[in-house]
């Protein structure tokens, strides 16, 4: 009997297919796993401290892959074909997005540094003309309607022992009513040094004595730095400037608050009255970027009526 002889050879043609088949499973497997990681490490610059898993592949493999006899386009090598189709589709979505966050990101960086350098080269220029030393004889203020309008407390600070702090430059004689008006604010005396200078300065600024109060809030920022008073005391020389109606000092009395005590209890309202003095200067657009500052610092800090207030500021001065 003849054997045939296309059996054998079409036996031959199936042994060599298959390793042929097995290398492209294996370039597939290999393109799977480096697109998987490259879609771990996009990940995690896109949710950073997120799960991992957070974006999950469109299209998985199957754990038993099974092969329908007569339709070959839906065994593993076709499957794992869409699996790199759809790996492929979502790192392109996926690192659109991340530029689209990283140039937003650096559009704001860019802005706020902008800001930074003009108004420290503003009030480099207030300082050289027009500020007056900070010295118990330092004069203006200015006021505004802050959290500061309850008395202070009397409770000792912390990391502050007792002693006095400098009584505030003397009424000039011409002004006797001005001086009995002084000498009607009783002086506290606690122990704690910075307590008392803060609150024989509140209760001036309180009398709408401007000039006595900033005298005796100086003393607290420059003598105890990090006592929480010291927060209090420049924001209140912020505000006395402000009352005072010289809002160019009181610019930078509130950003030298914010920029050097940033952790302090009235950083959020310096941010929020430096806005209001940039009004005041007709810097809209500066103070644009202050209610921003603020609203990105300390947003789950500030109050529901500072929260109204700063919207009604960015009404007011037409934010974007």
């Amino acid at each position: 009997m003849r054997t045939p002889i296309g059996l054998p050879l079409a036996a031959l043609g199936l042994l060599l297919a298959l390793p042929a088949a097995a290398q492209d499973q294996g370039a597939l497997d290999g393109r799977v796993n480096k697109l998987e990681r490259e879609m771990r490490a996009v990940q995690r610059k896109v949710f950073p401290g997120g799960a991992p898993n957070q974006v999950e592949p469109q299209i998985t493999a199957p754990t038993q892959p099974t092969e329908i006899p007569g339709t070959p386009s839906s065994g593993p090598l076709a499957t794992l074909t869409a699996r790199v189709d759809a790996l492929e589709s979502q790192q392109q979505s996926l690192t659109g997005q991340l530029e689209q966050v990283q140039y937003k990101q650096r559009q704001l960086e860019e802005a706020f540094a902008a800001y930074k350098t003009a108004t420290d080269a503003r009030l480099k220029t207030i300082e050289a003309g027009a500020l007056p030393p900070a010295t118990p004889g330092a004069v203006a203020a200015s006021g505004d309607t802050s959290t500061d309008t309850s008395p202070p407390t009397s409770t000792r600070g912390p990391g502050n022992g007792g002693g006095t702090l400098g009584a505030p430059a003397a009424t000039p004689a011409a002004d006797p009513a001005r001086a009995a008006r002084v000498n009607a604010i009783e002086k506290p005396s606690t122990g704690d040094a910075a307590e008392d200078g803060y609150t024989y300065g509140y209760r001036l600024w309180n009398a709408k004595l401007y000039p006595e109060a900033i005298a005796a809030l100086r003393p607290v920022v420059q003598q105890y730095p990090k006592h929480r008073r010291a927060s209090f005391a420049q924001n209140l020389i912020g505000r006395a400037y402000l009352d005072d109606g010289k809002p160019s000092l009181a610019s930078r009395e509130f950003y030298d608050n914010y920029k050097n005590l940033p952790d302090g209890e009235r950083a959020p309202d310096s941010l929020f009255y430096l806005a209001d003095a940039l009004t005041k200067l007709k810097k809209t657009k500066e103070a644009c970027d202050v209610y921003g500052e603020l609203t990105d610092v300390y947003g789950d800090r500030i109050s529901a009526t500072m929260k109204a207030d700063v919207a009604k500021g960015r009404t007011a001065n037409k934010c974007a």
